[in-house]
Parts: structure tokens; sequence; C-alpha cells
């Protein structure tokens, strides 16, 4: 048995199919390059459990002096995963276009749905976070990785491009708001 799923399942409409369709077309294309899989699988990796989030909130608060904003970027990262993942997700249940990933690159088994990202929710949500403390000038580079590691979870067939669409839509969603509470109890 195939862990590829037949069209439909989880289905989001035609629309969606097509704009999925068309991104994993464009994705096949770097597929197999050995620098785009190696940048990619690891984004993937380092998105599980926002481990690169972990890691930049840890080296910027020993850089800055700001061991308050790392315990804020980590508890905030906590309840936007479980806004998300024992949310919105369980609203969807989208089934994954695979259930293991691309064959040649191995990535962790997700216990959650599909719909949306929670890679790209998070990463979303940590670089608005950081861009609201850093300002624009870092928040380029915030985003970039973000993209990076959103990306990435189509990339290794774990995750329909749409999910990744709207795991950043929601993670950016979820900064924004974030950063209001934060500038409210002066934490920013």
């Amino acid at each position: 048995m195939s862990d590829v799923l037949t069209p439909g399942q989880g289905h989001l409409g035609p629309e969606v199919d097509r704009f999925d369709e068309r991104v994993d077309d464009l994705l096949e294309l770097l597929r197999g390059h050995p620098a785009a899989d190696r940048l990619f699988l690891a984004a993937s990796h380092l998105g599980d459990f926002s481990l690169i989030w972990h890691l930049i909130g840890i080296t910027r608060g020993v850089i800055k002096r700001r061991p308050d904003q790392v315990v804020v970027l980590a508890a905030s990262l906590g309840l936007e995963s479980l806004v998300v993942n024992q949310g919105v997700k369980r609203l969807f249940r989208r089934e994954r276009p695979t259930t293991t990933g691309d064959g040649h690159l191995v990535v962790r088994k997700p216990r959650t749905s599909s719909f949306p990202s929670g890679h790209a929710s998070s990463a979303a949500f940590a670089a608005t976070v950081l861009t609201g403390w850093d300002g624009k000038r870092w928040g380029a580079l915030w985003f970039t990785i973000a993209a990076i590691v959103g990306t990435s979870r189509a990339y290794v067939r774990i995750h329909h491009a749409s999910d990744v669409v709207a795991g950043a839509m929601c993670g950016a969603l979820l900064g924004v708001a974030a950063r209001r509470v934060l500038r409210r109890y002066d934490l920013h």
C-alpha cells in the first residue's frame, strides 16, 4: 500500500488542489538537487518543535542581555502551537500528501492533520514577534528563515502548499496579536 494519498482526500476545493499541484510541480524541479535537498531537509528538521526559533531566541537573549525575551518567546511559541495544533487543525482534519514524506528525504512522522502547517505557523509567528523586537532590518532575516522553514514542509511532501500558506497566515495573525499583548504588558 502506497503512503501517497489519492486526490480528494482532505479536499478543500478544485482551485486549492490545482494550486497545490502547481507548487508541487515547481518544487519537483528542485527535488533531487543535493544543495536544495540539504537546505529544505535541515529546515524541516530545525522547524520540529520550533527548535530553530528557540535557538534564535536564546542566542538573541544572550547577546542582547534580554533573558525575559527568551522566556516570552518560548512561552508564546508554546501557546501558538497549542492553538494551531490542538485547535485549528482539529477543525479541518486534512490528510497529508504523504504520511511519511518524500522517500529520500526522511522526516519525523507528524501526529496531527495537515491543515494548516504548524511549522509555517510557528515560523511566521516567531518572525512577527522577533521583528517587533528587532525592527525591519532584522525582520528580513527572520521572515526569510520563516519562508524556508515553511517551504520545506511542501518540499519534503509532508504538507500541501496550501497548508503552508494557511499556516503562515495563521502564524502572522497570532504574531500580530502577541505583539499587541507584549506591548500592553511592556514586554516588547
